[in-house]
């Protein structure tokens, strides 16, 4: 079924910012315009300068030339370092000179990087630490190994590019969790960064504040893309420690956040009885994780819309945005216009522009079906085609009575208390061997501290048994602990679960 969703969208995004919304045919194009269109205004901002989208597309350039006298062509150049101007720079003149880039998250090692250049096929090393290329070079010494601070005097101009063709290769665990690179087009990246101003009222000439990693497709697609597709401006946060300070001076109106940055900043602006993200922000969106209800409605006393989406490194980010946050917080929207979907067996299956091309580094197929890409996904829809996910097909429990658990689902249940801020649903085992369902709690300490005199923890047990008590009994826990710590997460902030006991 194709997604026929885009007059809803319209709806939602508003008749001016709609008619800006350009289809441009490559990342290339979309630059060239967008650079000369929104020349005077301010591109970037890193440290201490300001880099207009003239200054920008200037020393995209010359760093176009830099690369071209390294004699490359359509090849894979890598890109290895932190979030910065340079960064960005390097990643447009690499693109945009016809080559694909490889972003690689910046703690790689020489040894972890000369492995990734024989299962990603990169012939080129853009790092800010050049002894990270030494293995590289020291088994072909003609391997360049460039510093993103070098330039040239001379500018190279673009190379023409069709959607079809190579843009990036980000960094995935895929459905089976084996590392590999997913292959977007230009074609995938322009779909995702048009999605990105669907449903959103105001998304041209904004402010977004950058603090999640380029490596990483949410923060390239959504913040970084985003913001270069709107004409706006993205100020680079170096490091996360100093987020609240950078976002006091440059005032934000669109911030793109992980559940967990976003409960943290919440129980500090409750806490200081401020919004700790300055006064401007209108906007956040929120993924690559479950995202609790809870936070779109408090971030609603601030006067900001939190907007839940949900997306995959292989769909170029965006699969679906929930423009209907409001009445239906739960929910991770409607899906995009231009994407194909089956629903098969509850697992999401998808088709669409914005898909990648296929696994890079492996030869593994399992993703797909007769073409179509499975997402791993549990989900369910509303009769109005809102998307709901209920859990990961890796996750789900099966009992000994062969009745199937989705952990996330139940998880939702007992999320809904806004006194709890996360649970894990994970199955166990007594001495004797018998295998149960428990269940793990972290509190949300704001509303802890409501409750005053009151035993918090036997409060929020009693309320978890009652909801307990309404499930069918294959889904009852059999234990409930509430932990005085927040559990193990992943780099992107998402829950590291605990292997069940069949595995």
């Amino acid at each position: 079924m194709i997604a026929d969703t885009l007059e809803l969208y319209r709806r939602f995004t508003g008749e001016e910012t709609f008619q800006k919304i350009i289809h441009y045919p490559s990342l290339t194009d979309m630059w060239e315009a967008r650079s000369k269109e929104y020349s005077d205004r301010i591109a970037i901002e890193d440290l201490d300068k300001q880099y207009s989208y003239q200054t920008l597309s200037q020393d995209v350039a010359c760093f176009r030339t830099v690369l071209k006298e390294q004699g490359v062509e359509k090849t894979r150049i890598a890109l290895c370092m932190p979030n910065c101007y340079d960064l960005v720079k390097a990643f447009l003149a690499t693109v945009t000179l016809g080559c694909t880039a490889v972003i690689l998250p910046p703690h790689l090692q020489e040894k972890e990087l000369f492995g990734l250049s024989q299962m990603l096929r990169f012939s080129m090393l853009i790092t800010d630490h050049a002894e990270k290329g030494n293995l590289l070079q020291k088994m072909n010494p003609a391997f360049p190994v460039i510093l993103p601070e070098t330039t040239a005097s001379e500018a190279t101009p673009s190379v023409p590019c069709e959607g079809k063709d190579e843009c990036v290769i980000m960094m995935t665990g895929g459905t089976t969790g084996r590392p590999k690179g997913a292959l977007l087009s230009h074609t995938a990246v322009m779909q995702g960064s048009i999605n990105s101003c669907l449903g959103l009222p105001k998304s041209f000439g904004q402010r977004y504040l950058l603090v999640l990693p380029l490596f990483h497709v949410f923060g390239l697609i959504r913040n970084l893309m985003a913001s270069l597709y709107t004409g706006s401006t993205l100020k680079i946060c170096r490091d996360n420690k100093d987020m609240f300070r950078d976002a006091a001076v440059f005032q934000p109106t669109i911030m793109i956040m992980v559940p967990a940055l976003a409960e943290m900043t919440l129980a500090l602006s409750k806490k200081f009885g401020k919004m700790m993200l300055g006064n401007s922000l209108h906007t956040i969106i929120c993924g690559a994780a479950s995202v609790p209800p809870y936070l779109t409605k408090e971030y609603q006393q601030y006067g900001i819309d939190l907007y839940p989406g949900y997306g995959l490194t292989e769909s170029a980010n965006l699969v679906s945005g929930n423009p209907e946050f409001l009445n239906k917080p739960d929910s991770v929207g409607l899906i995009y216009p231009e994407m194909e979907y089956r629903i098969v067996d509850g697992e999401l299956w998808l088709k669409g522009k914005n898909m990648m091309d296929g696994y890079v580094g492996t030869d593994e197929t399992d993703a797909y079906e007769d073409g179509w890409f499975k997402t791993g996904d549990l989900v369910r829809m509303d009769e109005e085609g809102f998307l709901y996910i209920t859990g990961r097909i890796k996750e789900v429990i099966v009992l000994p009575s062969g009745e199937n658990i989705s952990p996330a689902e139940l998880e939702a249940k007992f999320n809904a208390l806004p006194i709890i801020q996360d649970t894990q649903v994970f199955e166990d085992q007594d001495e004797k061997g018998n295998r149960f369902l428990a269940l793990e709690i972290v509190l949300r300490a704001s509303e802890a501290a409501k409750l005053g005199t009151v035993d918090v923890n036997a409060y929020v047990l009693q309320e978890c048994q009652k909801i307990n008590a309404g499930l069918p009994s294959f889904q009852q826990v059999s234990r409930m602990v509430i932990r005085e710590k927040d559990f193990e997460r992943t780099p992107s902030l998402k829950i590291v679960r605990y292997k069940n006991v069949n595995e």
